[in-house]
């Protein structure tokens, strides 16, 4: 394999890593509580401006990424109990909310923080490249790389080797049961949506340092963030890691062989999967 290559697939790749750690809140919020949160985007830019700040006047960017998570975190708790609750299990009333919702947070960011461009500043050690094969590579995006091997698997065991992720699926499936048991479901699943809030703020605090802050930024994610989700299947952890590493090298693929169809071939395969899987690869029916 060439240098060339090499690096490319290594862009795709780190991409993909990305796209998981924000997909992945994403299929909690989505595909297993079944909310249609097209503020996802505008969340995944709310984290990547407050990790900014929060980095910028600490100097330490795991604080700043931290602090992302939490504040994002509290933006899904208030989405969540302010405006989310009056619409019930309406799509398409979730999806006029949200999706306004997601018009006033990117406004007020971009009065807050203007038009300009913003990188999270990173800490030191992860400046700089690393000696891969016959190139060099960022330290950063194998850094990215490796968060999003990590949270998989931390993601994994809660969702399959926990009595949470248990009450989350089971929840799912069968609220009422669930709910006779004595177990405050509704709690249950605004704590799972809080997570996938506060991931949507990990991702942006961490994209924020290679693929940079800008007021459409929310618009892109999002877009990637439902091909991801869609391909790998609505619900399905495996799916959103699949899909987002696909969606990731395709991307890769498409900006370098055909950039003028660049988007093209990251939908066009992802509409082929849907005629023969309707529910993506990993995808179940609701």
């Amino acid at each position: 394999m060439s240098g060339l290559s090499l690096f490319q697939l290594l862009n795709g790749v780190t991409f993909a890593a990305l796209l998981f750690i924000v997909a992945s809140g994403f299929t909690l919020i989505f595909g297993l509580l079944r909310i249609v949160n097209l503020a996802h985007g505008a969340l995944y830019l709310m984290g990547g401006y407050c990790g900014y700040a929060v980095a910028s006047a600490s100097g330490n960017f795991f604080v700043g990424a931290l602090a992302a998570m939490v504040c994002v975190g509290l933006a899904g708790l208030a989405l969540d109990r302010g405006l989310l609750r009056f619409v019930g299990g309406n799509e398409l009333r979730q999806v006029l909310l949200t999706l306004g919702v997601a018009f006033v947070v990117n406004d007020l960011l971009l009065v807050v923080f203007g038009g300009d461009t913003f990188t999270v500043p990173t800490p030191d050690f992860l400046r700089g490249a690393l000696h891969v094969g016959t190139m060099f590579y960022p330290k950063y995006r194998l850094f990215v790389l490796g968060l999003g091997i990590v949270l998989f698997c931390v993601l994994w065991l809660m969702l399959y080797r926990t009595r949470l992720g248990a009450l989350i699926r089971a929840g799912v499936d069968d609220p009422e049961t669930i709910q006779a048991m004595g177990i405050n479901i509704r709690r249950i699943f605004l704590l799972t949506f809080m997570l996938g809030a506060a991931l949507a703020g990990l991702g942006g605090a961490v994209g924020g340092a290679f693929l940079t802050l800008y007021p459409s930024a929310d618009a892109e994610i999002l877009v990637f963030s439902l091909a991801v989700v869609i391909i790998g299947g609505r619900g399905s952890l495996l799916g959103a890691a699949v899909g987002a590493l696909m969606v990731g090298l395709l991307n890769s693929i498409g900006q370098v062989m055909f950039p003028e169809f660049a988007y093209f071939v990251i939908f066009g395969p992802m509409a082929l999967i849907l005629a023969f899987r309707p529910y993506g690869l990993f995808g179940r029916a609701a």
